[in-house]
């Protein structure tokens, strides 16, 4: 199966492409487990800038140009991408178009190229394409990988290769740009900073690295106030989204990202402070020297600039359980929101629950009755006799009824390995009712979710993402 993944972020836009390789890792006596067993990188795109019509658009145009001379390259077609992820990184998912720009994207990149943005995303992403999601569980030490771009630092917190929690700030190398010693631009952000800890720093103004070294070193004291999540209201203004919400001590960490690629080069010496005429460099420098920071064990990632593309493209997919019941022709199927509901160990009480779930998640998602489908995710199902399965499809059937456009899928997510059975019994049920069922697959409130075609193999591949576009 060939992957793809797309980073359209603040500074760069990288394109790659895997090819996964599946195998049933259950013994013979056991139920079908098709596992992507295999991940290999068989081609990396140059660094590209990515194209913008003004400060506010990105052009959609010559984005799309870029990923069709790398599709060329790398000697692929986007009929062979079967699966993989484009994602809206940093300061793009700001732009006017960018929503738009990253559903043509999908649609057009690959039969299952899925479309994610969202801070709390890329900073997942992220630190499973630099190394620190294994090394978390390779080594059992709770990591924190902070991936720095263009426009934002994402960080996400792993230990024992479980999610502890993600913080995303307003801090990266784009966020103050220069050229010809004048400062060209300053980000919104950092503007409302710059007037609360008296620095002077303007549009049109010359550019003293002295000045902007100030700001860097406030940037890097920020970032270790964040990993003790003991940030100032004065950083808050830093702040993209929610506080720190890990409650682990982070014991190491890892630097990732354009800037995590500056801090490394560094060390040899390659670089001058004024080389990208913006501040990713001095922010490195900054962030070497900061002695809170020094606190930390300093892991090498595996990857750096390209970490969050590399994430996106082998990262992103996981496969279904081989006991499912699908159609196909409602595959793919993209950008369904999850409603979950806690059957709780406890049958009856799990059925009672799912007539008053339906009518909240209709009220959720689609409100104006416009037709908006989404998926049910059934967690904590208990064992089920036959007799129980037939109940609880009756009860599902019931529930969809006051659905506004009955012709949709019914959609079920579960995690164990009820799919098949369900999904049969309600098409027994009721015919006229087009049903896909799939199991072995972990989603809750929040999460969207998109399904592929079904593989040889009898299992589908999926993707659980997020669709932030933050203003």
């Amino acid at each position: 199966m060939i992957s793809a993944g797309i980073d359209i972020g603040t500074s760069t836009t990288k394109v790659i492409i895997s090819k996964f390789s599946l195998m049933n890792t259950a013994g013979g006596a056991h139920m079908p487990r098709i596992e992507i067993i295999d991940k290999e990188i068989i081609y990396r795109s140059p660094i590209h800038r990515t194209p913008l019509l003004s400060p506010t658009t990105i052009d959609m145009d010559k984005v799309e140009e870029i990923v069709k001379n790398e599709y060329e390259k790398a000697g692929v077609s986007s009929r062979d991408i079967k699966t993989g992820a484009v994602i809206i990184t940093g300061e793009t998912a700001t732009k006017t178009n960018a929503e738009e720009m990253i559903h043509h994207l999908s649609n057009h990149a690959g039969e299952f190229l899925v479309a994610t943005a969202g801070p709390d995303l890329e900073s997942m992403i992220a630190a499973k394409g630099s190394g620190a999601y294994d090394y978390s569980k390779k080594t059992e030490k709770t990591i924190a990988n902070i991936d720095i771009g263009g426009g934002t630092t994402n960080v996400a917190v792993y230990r024992f290769g479980k999610l502890c929690g993600t913080c995303t700030l307003h801090i990266g190398g784009r966020l103050v740009e220069f050229e010809e010693h004048q400062i060209q631009n300053v980000s919104l952000p950092v503007k409302k900073l710059l007037q609360t800890i008296g620095i002077d720093l303007q549009k049109g103004q010359q550019y003293e690295e002295s000045n902007l070294k100030k700001l860097t070193d406030f940037m890097a004291s920020v970032i270790a106030r964040m990993l003790q999540k003991r940030l100032t209201e004065t950083d808050k203004i830093l702040l993209l989204g929610h506080e720190p919400n890990w409650t682990e001590s982070v014991e190491a960490i890892m630097f990732s990202g354009g800037v995590g690629d500056c801090i490394y080069q560094l060390d040899n010496q390659q670089l001058l402070h004024n080389q990208y005429h913006d501040i990713g460099v001095l922010l490195a420098t900054s962030l070497k020297e900061n002695s809170d920071l020094m606190n930390w064990d300093w892991i090498v990632p595996t990857e750096t600039v390209r970490a969050t593309v590399l994430g996106a493209g082998t990262q992103t997919t996981e496969i279904s359980g081989a006991t499912i019941q699908v159609e196909t022709e409602n595959l793919p199927i993209k950008n369904l929101p999850v409603y979950q509901i806690c059957l709780e160990h406890d049958f009856e009480k799990g059925l009672q629950k799912i007539a008053r779930a339906m009518e909240e998640a209709i009220e959720i998602f689609d409100p104006q009755r416009e037709g908006q489908n989404f998926a049910l995710c059934l967690t904590d199902v208990p064992y089920l006799r036959f007799c129980e399965v037939q109940q609880l499809a009756s009860v599902l059937l019931d529930a969809i009824k006051i659905k506004p456009h009955q012709n949709q899928p019914l959609v079920i997510v579960l995690e164990s390995d009820h799919a098949k059975a369900l999904g049969q019994t309600l098409n027994v049920q009721s015919k006229e009712q087009s049903v896909i069922c799939i199991d072995q697959i972990q989603v809750e409130h929040g999460d969207y979710l998109d399904i592929g075609q079904e593989l040889q193999t009898g299992v589908v591949p999926v993707v659980i993402k997020t669709l932030t576009f933050h203003g």
